[in-house]
């Protein structure tokens, strides 16, 4: 065959039939809006992430309700509590920030929005890592299982559909299915932050949510970045324990192992597009560097495809306003 019997141009020619030959597509209803709910009144910006608050419940519930409208897929709460302890006692408290916040939204959207409560406790420790501290300051994994589990456990109770461990502890996802069954919450379903990797792309989160920890680090518990067949495991293994579904984050520089981990173990797989991720498109777009619509959406595309069927992403709003204009 000689050329030009094959011009793959032939179907770029158009928008109408680039668009009928799009291999991935992308809708309001795969995007998950991130939302920080405090305990104190009104909204507080969040350092390094322009145009993300804490809200108050009045606000978190204002902003559930226009996340319905627009079309997403879920919220996804995370608290900043008003007092910390060691244990972080106020993460599995029924009256909980997260909890409360929970309530109130049901009651606006009723069922027309997934609830999604992220669980873990280093929001609510006052050395701000994820589990609780052994006597010589390391993290104890099998001691942290049961406040986690627990703090499932809470969150079904307030209403949350979906509760999506972020801890990275062993065995968490075991404990929290088995917590969640014997209340009776059989429907409550898991999504384990199953790939988190010890991110440089975490540092606007950790401002928001107050959550940085006051010695050591985190990776001692979260995956080392350069792990590629240890990211298999892990999602296989809290499939094994009862895990619904798993996600991967950060989203941009995981793409591999998006695709990886969903191939490998034919679960859903979400993406976490990070604080980070959008500081710098915030950033690039604000000085002039990038167009900040194209890229925003050209990035959501590439989670989508490299396997993603859901991203959490802290620009679901603006993404869904322009996927409906185009």
């Amino acid at each position: 065959m000689e050329f030009p019997i094959s011009r793959p141009r032939r179907l770029r020619r158009t928008e109408a039939l680039r668009a009928l030959f799009r291999e991935t597509r992308l809708a309001p209803a795969d995007l998950i809006l991130p939302l920080f709910v405090h305990e104190g009144h009104g909204s507080e910006p969040v350092s390094g992430m322009v145009g993300v608050e804490r809200l108050d419940l009045d606000g978190v519930a204002r902003a559930a309700v226009t996340a319905a409208e627009a079309g997403l897929g879920a919220v996804i709460l995370f608290g900043i509590p008003a007092a910390k302890d060691a244990t972080g006692s106020s993460a599995f408290a029924d009256d909980g920030i997260v909890q409360r916040a929970l309530g109130r939204i049901r009651t606006e959207t009723g069922d027309s929005l997934v609830l999604i409560a992220d669980t873990c406790l280093c929001a609510y420790t006052d050395h701000g890592h994820c589990g609780v501290l052994a006597a010589d300051g390391r993290v104890d994994n099998d001691a942290s299982l049961e406040p986690i589990a627990k703090t499932a456990a809470s969150q079904a109770r307030a209403g949350a559909d979906i509760v999506a461990p972020s801890d990275m502890m062993d065995g968490r996802v075991a404990a929290i299915r088995s917590a969640l069954d014997g209340e009776g919450f059989e429907q409550t379903a898991v999504v384990s932050y199953a790939v988190k990797h010890a991110s440089a792309f975490y540092g606007p989160f950790r401002a928001a949510a107050g959550s940085s920890p006051s010695r050591g680090d985190r990776r001692g518990y979260q995956m080392d970045p350069a792990n590629s067949d240890e990211a298999v495991r892990e999602a296989l293994l809290d499939l094994d324990e009862g895990a619904d579904a798993l996600i991967v984050k950060p989203a941009m520089p995981s793409l591999d192992l998006i695709a990886r981990v969903r191939a490998e173990t034919g679960a859903v797989t979400w993406g976490y597009a990070v604080s980070g991720e959008y500081a710098m498109i915030e950033a690039a777009s604000a000085n002039g560097s990038l167009d900040k619509q194209a890229a925003v959406l050209e990035s959501l595309v590439a989670i989508r495809r490299a396997g993603a069927s859901s991203i959490i992403t802290y620009h679901a709003l603006e993404a869904a306003t322009w996927l409906r204009d185009q």
